[in-house]
């Protein structure tokens, strides 16, 4: 049965070639064809497979040629590359891997080698897949983590600052929060954050607003494509929707769990930088704590 959540890339100019293949690796994954590098490249771009099969000798743009962009290009450079050419020279082997393929297999191939290879770097891809998502994700929440934060807000700067769009950064803090750790213990203060992450998430319905955990007890939030009152409405759903867990903390002066949040929204250019504006909402997140707490504040 093939599994739905898999792709090959299969690049070869030779049709028969492109048939056998094919017909040898269905079973395995969703299989797309290739007779050119161009239209390689290009299909690698838009589809990302899980793994490409490719040709050295092609007109125009070979095999090699093809690989260089695919490295070159940060949307395509992790997909595994597995040359199968006829070119059986220990230098074309040699300049193959040092261009980043994963494996290189030689023409003509046996059938049952390829079908080993392949799966077995599919296997690799997965587990590769498997260990960025864990890499990126906080274990106690289950939210982003700093490190993805930080890989997200540089795209999302960038796309923002090309279509000149606004952009929201907006720092969160779970108030009082060490004096409830010092009075109910760490494993309901680890519980309270759980809580408090699922909840600010759940506000968060746009597909591309974002929320990590920063660390310790802060969050980090971006609102793209949206004005300032729009924005304010979405983090004051979050803040209300904090308070409304109705989780007690006698320390706090709302005598619950709250949050506050300081907020700061600018159009990127080249006279501001992503960390900048973080730093302004962050500068605002202890306006607002010094204030009364549990509520929002907006950089000026």
């Amino acid at each position: 049965m093939v599994n739905p959540n898999l792709r090959i890339l299969i690049v070869d100019d030779e049709k028969p070639n492109l048939m056998v293949l094919s017909d040898l690796l269905q079973n395995e994954a969703q299989i797309t064809l290739a007779n050119n590098g161009k239209r390689a490249i290009e299909k690698a771009q838009e589809l990302q497979p899980d793994i490409i099969l490719l040709d050295v000798v092609m007109p125009e743009v070979s095999g090699f040629d093809v690989i260089k962009a695919l490295k070159a290009n940060k949307l395509t450079r992790s997909i595994p590359v597995i040359f199968i050419t006829g070119l059986g020279d220990v230098k074309s082997e040699e300049k193959g891997f040092e261009l980043g393929a994963c494996d290189y297999i030689q023409k003509p191939f046996h059938l049952g080698i390829v079908k080993a290879r392949v799966k077995l770097h599919l296997t690799i891809a997965r587990q590769c897949i498997m260990l960025e998502k864990l890499a990126n994700i906080d274990p106690l929440t289950a939210i982003p983590n700093r490190r993805k934060f930080s890989e997200r807000v540089e795209n999302e700067w960038a796309g923002a600052k090309r279509n000149r769009n606004p952009i929201v950064l907006a720092m969160v803090d779970v108030d009082k929060f060490k004096q409830y750790n010092d009075q109910y213990g760490h494993a309901a203060g680890d519980n309270v954050l759980t809580q408090v992450a699922k909840t600010l998430q759940t506000q968060l319905k746009r597909p591309r607003d974002f929320i990590a955990r920063y660390g310790g007890e802060e969050f980090v939030i971006i609102i793209n494509e949206t004005d300032q009152i729009s924005a304010n409405a979405i983090l004051e759903k979050c803040r209300s929707a904090v308070q409304n867990l109705n989780i007690k903390n006698e320390a706090s002066p709302h005598a619950c769990i709250t949050v506050s949040i300081g907020a700061a929204i600018c159009t990127p250019s080249s006279n501001i930088s992503a960390n900048a504006l973080l730093e302004q909402a962050d500068h605002t997140l202890y306006q607002a704590k010094e204030t009364g707490r549990n509520k929002l504040a907006w950089s000026a």
